[in-house]
């Protein structure tokens, strides 16, 4: 089959590579019928140092059950399924308090012996646990939005669920990317009632306002803190929801955040230290809180509101390509020529 691999900075490639098998009675085997390349996909494509056996690449997909393992009981042939970017059992405590990215006995795509996601087939280890089946088929119109359940509209709306959205809290949303968009859409379906997106690209933060931002703050550093204050009286928002992962994104946060407030993070962060002291973080009581979305927790919930066409989440795809053109999915989301790629394979 044909599988993505990064060899480097810059270096993708579509090879082919040995069709995935059943290992353990738990595996399935999916077809791939609908993946994507995500922001974090573009920290190794700028950084990752050459590597000779290279990397398999994506996290995100869905698609059709094609074979399953002995104890697999609650997958057939022919299932359509969700899969969340991290695999896991369903059953170990972590699993049942809703934090399955650590999962006991679980993990991550594209990783010890793990196939990606940005390929054909894959194999999924803990297949009862980790897919959720979806009642529609792989020709579905629905299809985008369905994706981004895999994780982009699941990381968003743990941001917001980790920052305690709702009906009485101001929000500043930064980062107009795909994740920062579905924070806004996150946050407007928990009842947040204004809504501030900071980001400076157009077409983007068009989307998040038709996602239900109210404002919109093209200004980034003092300038852009100072909008969001101007903005809310000089106080700053009740929550801010960091969709970036870079220091500045950090510091943006501490500085529209109102006191008593909460910085929820998902933005994977590409800083080791950030300022958590008396005059950031302890003295005006501010919380910090966030991490990798346990996707698979929110699945269910937010799957019937994209069933039913009451969210659009797939309007983040802006740009599609084969399985094959993959590297030029990479180059025009690095470029900012797209917001986020869809890819057939």
């Amino acid at each position: 089959m044909r599988a993505t691999i990064m060899y480097g900075a810059g270096d993708v490639r579509v090879e082919t590579v040995p069709d995935p098998v059943l290992q353990q009675p738990t595996d399935a085997i999916v077809r791939v019928v609908r993946a994507c390349v995500c922001g974090s996909d573009l920290h190794p494509y700028h950084n990752m140092p050459a590597t000779p056996g290279g990397s398999p690449m994506g996290h995100e997909f869905v698609g059709v059950v094609e074979e399953t393992g002995r104890e697999v009981s609650t997958l057939k042939k022919g299932d359509f399924v969700i899969a969340p970017f991290a695999w896991s059992d369903g059953t170990c405590d972590f699993c049942r308090e809703g934090l399955q990215t650590s999962c006991r006995h679980g993990g991550f795509w594209a990783g010890n012996g793990i196939g990606g996601g940005q390929a054909e087939a894959i194999r999924v280890p803990l297949a009862d646990g980790t897919l959720v089946k979806a009642p529609v088929g792989e020709d579905s119109e629905l299809m985008p939005s369905l994706l981004t359940l895999s994780d982009v509209f699941g990381t968003g709306y743990h941001a917001a669920v980790k920052g305690g959205v709702n009906q009485r809290t101001t929000v500043t949303v930064i980062g107009d990317g795909a994740v920062g968009l579905m924070a806004v859409l996150s946050a407007k379906r928990l009842g947040a009632e204004r809504i501030i997106l900071m980001g400076r690209h157009k077409t983007r933060t068009d989307l998040g306002l038709e996602f239900g931002a109210t404002d919109v703050v093209a200004e980034r550093g003092d300038e852009g803190i100072e909008k969001v204050r101007e903005l809310t009286g000089g106080d700053g928002t009740h929550v801010v929801l960091e969709a970036v992962g870079h220091m500045p994104a950090y510091e943006q946060s501490l500085g529209v955040v109102r006191p008593g407030g909460v910085i929820s993070r998902v933005g994977v962060p590409q800083y080791e230290e950030a300022p958590i002291g008396f005059g950031t973080l302890f003295g005006p009581n501010i919380t910090l809180t966030g991490g990798p979305a346990p996707v698979r927790a929110y699945i269910e919930e937010l799957m019937p509101d994209v069933l039913d066409g009451k969210i659009e989440p797939g309007k983040v795809f802006d740009h599609t390509v084969g399985l094959d053109d993959v590297a030029e999915g990479y180059r025009a989301m690095d470029f900012r020529e797209s917001l986020k790629v869809l890819v057939r394979p």
